[in-house]
């Protein structure tokens, strides 16, 4: 009789605890293809960061999705596409020692009008990733995972 009530408590937890693991494996996964972003396209000669366009930051995308540099493969995180991604670079300012976004201009960090590079590149996702957790049979409202990397420039 004991076990027949404490089995149901058991699979409960053991359930949740399975769930939790998944959630958290797909955020450590999001944020390496964030980190792997960030690191291809801070890396790169020659990165416009002010046109989502410029064929560096295109390839950095793929590499961070698939491994190669063109969409040749699948995702590694399924539903997972280049047009979620935002990059944003940032600079110390030097006068207040605080990290602000770098505008595109030729006092800011647009290359091809003579500004500086970024001190750092911060990766994040539009609108989050939405997961849809399962518990005992039972579908949870939808929630977005809003992982963020922030990454030191090291290109030219």
């Amino acid at each position: 009789m004991e076990a027949v009530l404490f089995i149901p408590i058991v699979l409960a937890l053991l359930i949740g605890t399975v769930e939790l693991a998944r959630l958290t494996y797909t955020y450590h996964s999001l944020e390496k293809v964030m980190y792997s972003l960030a690191r291809y396209a801070g890396t790169q000669q020659g990165v416009n960061f002010c046109d989502e366009n410029d064929p560096m930051l295109v390839a950095a995308k793929n590499f961070a999705l698939t491994g190669q540099t063109d969409t040749a493969a699948n995702p590694s995180v399924a539903g997972l596409t280049p047009g979620m991604f935002q990059i944003r670079i940032e600079r110390v300012d030097p006068a207040t020692q605080q990290l602000s976004i770098c505008d595109c201009s030729a006092i800011g960090c647009d290359a091809s009008q003579g500004g500086l590079p970024p001190d750092y590149i911060v990766v994040s996702l539009t609108d989050g990733y939405t997961v849809r957790p399962v518990f005992l049979g039972f579908s949870v409202d939808p929630f977005p995972l809003r992982p963020s990397v922030r990454v030191p420039y090291g290109g030219t």
